[in-house]
């Protein structure tokens, strides 16, 4: 049996954990010298690729001489942090990646918080020590407060500090050693991370960590292995946090990780993380043990969602000319298979059974979900989101707060102090970070901040940086008022006409190309007043006879705004939705029909 070291790597958005990992593969010789390999390995589904970021926990290991050191890429979003508080107790040590010119940001604590809470030893890697803006001393000192403000202990504080640049492959003890490789950072695992402390003599039991669902195997779950040794169809049966026996059955299939892969064993014994298939019901925080083990292992509960929305069967005049996957039995099928696989995510169905409310993390988590099932072929309409409140005991409401830390430079700093406060935001913090730069910490209710980002990009010139954190659940703030420009919306179906948009471009924002198709109720731009306006966006060029050069103008547009799936989702009001096909996002109406849009409004405003 080898030696074990299991670390976790754990960093904010885009501060290069997935490239360290890269880095790491290659020069322990995972792959062939001829081998061709992708950028980003480990960022394996097409979502990752495109907007760089982590959005699932994978395991990886490399060999070093007699020594198989598993390494787990955590996420860096908070809105995924349901996968990061999972994979941590699979982890003995855990490397903290910082960014040399950005420092700790609001992610970095979260999970750093979660890793410290678990008791796990930190080494600390400044990361893109060569950055023209690179700080790494201030950094290191930043990185100390940021234990101590988490209450890290003795032990945790006396951590281990590495410079690295991920991308070139090197990485040092002190800025001015010679930068050749990452050999270093191997022996500090050794050195520092302690193996597997397990009891190899006792019944076989491990923690489902992961779950995942494989075409030939079925139910896939990764875990690590707590004591004994499992053996290829050996009999189990598999226990739930309160210690109820959900299901027996035989480890048809174990799976250790060999590099990027997953290779077929016959046993694997404590410490080690190991996938297997045979069970029909075990989920995430289950225990897979033996049939003589009594107990579950203890696993860390999962914060609740903050954030729902609502998303039923897409009802527009263009249903079903898109998507393949377009009724609700579908929708249905896909969202509860969503919810078995990740615990971060709840489902409800309505009593009408037409639509399905889905709680999540935040805006990001639930708009990853909503466009791997529009890749995968599926129609449907989406609602704004709102935040899901709660009651203490003494009967108050309560809503979620997050920790919002906003680097801007310092000529925008007022305007965002002033757009905040609007949104019934608190500062607790506003600090110089150098550079004409300013750092500001709010404390925002969650409401506030849906549809804020685009707003932020526009009032900071595309040059702020806000990142957003749960901090926790406090008193409700009142109302706050939503988008301050009413819709443009189209009166009638069929093709945009560029002449048309020409005409109206002095009433607002178009959001549609000419020869876009249209339909009536559907928002097709947003005006610049606050009253919603119906207009007419097919009306062509009455033609006549008469040519001269004075008459014929020519037709200059401007070009239309386009929005993502997210900037839609948190633009939209109570009465819009948006509509999601596998070609198309288009914003429309809730009612699409003019008098019944009056009649909705009316009564909203006497029940109100």
């Amino acid at each position: 049996m080898t030696d074990l070291r299991n670390i976790a790597i754990i960093a904010h958005v885009d501060h290069g954990k997935t490239t360290l990992i890269d880095s790491l593969l290659k020069q322990s010789g995972t792959f062939r010298d001829n081998q061709s390999v992708d950028e980003r390995v480990m960022d394996s589904n097409d979502l990752e690729k495109e907007r760089g970021i982590t959005i699932l926990a994978k395991c990886t290991s490399i060999q070093l001489n007699d020594t198989r050191i598993n390494i787990i890429d955590t996420p860096g979003h908070a809105d995924f942090g349901g996968e990061v508080e999972r994979v941590l107790s699979m982890a003995d040590g855990v490397i903290l990646l910082t960014d040399a010119a950005e420092g700790p940001m609001p992610q970095t604590k979260f999970v750093l918080g979660k890793a410290l809470a678990q008791g796990l030893k930190p080494m600390v890697v400044i990361n893109k020590v060569d950055r023209p803006d690179g700080r790494p001393d201030e950094v290191v000192d930043e990185v100390f407060d940021l234990f101590a403000a988490l209450d890290a202990n003795e032990e945790q504080l006396d951590f281990p500090i590495l410079y690295a640049s991920g991308r070139d492959g090197w990485c040092v003890k002190e800025l001015d050693d010679e930068r050749k490789d990452l050999t270093p950072m191997l022996d500090l695992i050794m050195s520092h991370v302690p193996p597997p402390q397990v009891d190899k003599n006792a019944p076989f039991a491990m923690l489902a960590t992961l779950l995942e669902s494989d075409s030939f195997l079925g139910r896939v779950l990764t875990g690590r292995v707590i004591s004994g040794v499992a053996k290829l169809n050996m009999p189990i049966k598999v226990l739930n946090l309160e210690g109820k026996e959900v299901e027996t059955g035989r480890l048809t299939k174990l799976q250790s990780f060999n590099g990027v892969t997953r290779v077929p064993v016959e046993e694997a014994h404590a410490g080690d993380i190991i996938s297997i298939a045979g069970t029909t019901i075990a989920s995430v925080s289950d225990t897979i043990c033996d049939p003589a083990v009594k107990e579950p292992v203890q696993s860390t509960p999962i914060d609740p969602p903050t954030m729902a929305i609502t998303l039923s069967v897409n009802d527009s005049p263009f249903a079903g000319t898109e998507g393949s996957k377009v009724t609700s039995r579908m929708i249905r099928d896909r969202l509860f298979a969503e919810a078995e696989t990740n615990v971060a995510i709840t489902v409800t169905e309505s009593d009408n059974k037409e639509s399905f409310e889905v709680g999540g993390r935040g805006e990001l988590q639930l708009g990853v979900l909503i466009e791997t099932m529009r890749r995968e072929g599926f129609e449907l309409t989406v609602s704004r989101p709102r935040v899901l409140l709660k009651k203490d005991e003494n009967g108050n409401l309560l809503e979620p707060i997050e920790e919002v830390m906003v680097d801007v430079d310092d000529e925008y700093s007022g305007t965002v102090v002033e757009k905040m406060s609007k949104r019934k935001a608190t500062m607790t913090d506003m600090r110089s970070s150098g550079g004409g730069k300013t750092r500001i910490i709010f404390h925002a209710p969650s409401r506030g901040l849906i549809g804020y980002q685009s707003e932020f990009l526009t009032d900071t010139r595309g040059t702020g940086v806000m990142n957003r954190l749960y901090h926790s659940h406090d008193i409700y703030k009142g109302d706050i008022s939503g988008r301050r420009n009413g819709a443009l919306i189209s009166t009638d179906q069929g093709e945009a006409v560029a002449y048309a948009i020409f005409n109206l471009q002095d009433r607002g924002v178009m959001f549609v190309n000419p020869q876009e198709k249209v339909y009536m109720g559907m928002v097709v731009g947003e005006h610049n007043r606050e009253n919603d306006l119906e207009i007419n966006i097919l009306k062509g060029k009455q033609l006549t006879n008469v040519r001269a050069s004075g008459t014929d103008e020519a037709v200059r547009l401007v070009p239309p705004r386009k929005m993502s799936l997210e900037d839609m989702i948190s633009y939209i009001e109570e009465d819009e939705l948006v509509e999601v096909t596998p070609k198309s996002l288009r914003l429309r109406k809730r009612e699409l029909d003019p008098n019944e849009r009056k009649k909705a409004s009316r009564a909203a405003k006497k029940a109100g």
